[in-house]
This record gives structure tokens, sequence and C-alpha cells, in this order.
């Protein structure tokens, strides 16, 4: 049975799903795509408290990957695209072709950026670094400002940071 919890975060509430151990699905506020929220399950703040101290550390510069159980419902080629997703290092970028190339055939292009705006689990498993062929930020279910808060997030500090000449 599912439950879930809100997080308050610089984006507004987000909504974690879980099922058992497992995350399931992480919401924006108007999200696209969302469901109606009577499917989460009863809300249980205390029972996603790991899930969300990760996101915490996440919006606070500390944590550049998650360490959660995931269980995100989807076809076998979404769930293949969403693994490539996973494995887009912290503070770079893929464009849908590069994913696509990855997958065995460059034509799927489109399909992955279909499988990438089904991507239930938004910032965790990181659709957010994917962007358009020429480096144009492109669809997002929480929104292109969304998307542009968490790329600028993670980038890398200028190599002058904390020099003192």
């Amino acid at each position: 049975m599912p439950y879930h919890a809100l997080l308050p975060s610089p984006l507004g509430d987000l909504t974690l799903v879980a099922e058992g151990d497992a995350l399931t699905a992480l919401y924006f506020p108007g999200h696209l795509r969302m469901p109606q929220p009577g499917t989460f399950g009863p809300r249980d703040d205390a029972a996603l408290a790991v899930a969300g101290r990760q996101l915490e550390e996440y919006f606070a510069g500390e944590r550049t990957a998650f360490d959660l159980p995931l269980a995100p419902r989807g076809g076998d080629f979404q769930q293949d695209v969403w693994r490539l997703l996973r494995a887009i290092p912290y503070g770079a970028t893929r464009t849908y072709g590069d994913l696509a190339r990855e997958l065995g055939d460059p034509a799927l292009a489109q399909a992955v950026g279909a499988a990438n705006g089904r991507n239930p689990l938004s910032i965790v498993v990181p659709c957010h670094r994917v962007v358009g062929a020429d480096g144009t930020l492109t669809g997002f279910a929480g929104g292109l400002a969304a998307k542009r808060f968490l790329l600028t997030l993670e980038e890398p500090a200028p190599a002058t940071d904390g020099r003192l000449f």
C-alpha cells in the first residue's frame, strides 16, 4: 500500500510517494502528469525521513548522489533510460541523443525524451540533467524554472572560490 510525505524545498512542497521501503515517485507542486493525490495513500512523514534528509542535504549542496531504495514504475525501455539518468554525474549534463547512442540507436532520441518526461522520481533520478542537442533547456515536469534551479545548484564552484588572490 502506498504512503506519502510532504517535504518543504526551495521549489515548494515536494510530494514523496513510497511502497514498502522503496521510493516510487517524487512530485513538484504543479507537476505535469501528476496522479490524483488520493492515490498516494496515507501521509507518513516519519516513514520517509531518510529520503527527506537526503533531499535536504542535496538542496543544501551537501549531497551529490542519493542512496535510497527506488521502485519507479515503467516499461523496460523507460527503466533502461532511467538507469542511464542515474549514471549522469552530479553537475554534468547529457543530451537526449547522447542517451539514445548509449542505448545503441541514435534514432531513439525522441523516445528517450518521452521516457525522460515520464520519470516518476525527478531529482533522485536526475532527468533535469538532460538538455537539448544545442544545450538548451527543454521540457521538465516541474517546469523549466525548476530545471534551471537544479542545474544551477549543481554547477561547480569557480576555481577561484576560496582563493586569496
